[in-house]
């Protein structure tokens, strides 16, 4: 059985993806993907969902809680377990919070940015998980100062 003919004048242009940033970043419509091949494979969208929004401010709320606990934690004479931050801390004490707020901020828009690929939920997932057992676990350790 033969293919069917191409009746397209101009070439497809769904077979060269859209870059994160393009002039629709600001001005696009599309929000999802309405073809299944491209919903399976994934891509870049214009716009991201209410869903997205709310993980995201969940995200950045547990930072903020993470950072305050942290900060109390030490000054009752607690110590950093993360090495990084515990870097961070030596070298630019309480200023830490702002690196802590650009590191997550920026992974945080990665994962934004990446939000219609199958692989991101589960990272999403992940990320929200692990910071809810950081934020009880310093809630436990505040409790017991």
């Amino acid at each position: 059985m033969q293919a069917p003919m191409e009746k397209r004048v101009n070439p497809d242009r769904r077979k060269k993806s859209t870059s994160i940033l393009s002039r629709y970043t600001i001005t696009g419509r599309r929000h999802a993907f309405r073809r299944e091949e491209d919903r399976k494979k994934g891509g870049y969208v214009d716009r991201y969902g209410h869903g997205l929004f709310i993980w995201v401010l969940a995200l950045l709320a547990l930072n903020i809680l993470d950072a305050a606990f942290t900060r109390i934690i030490l000054a009752c004479g607690g110590y950093e377990v993360n090495p990084v931050m515990k870097w961070f801390i030596d070298h630019y004490g309480d200023h830490f919070i702002a690196w802590k707020f650009a590191i997550i901020s920026f992974s945080i828009i990665l994962v934004c940015l990446h939000a219609k690929f199958h692989e991101t939920r589960p990272v999403l997932y992940f990320a929200m998980f692990v910071y809810s057992i950081v934020v009880l676990h310093q809630m436990t350790i505040l409790i017991s100062f």
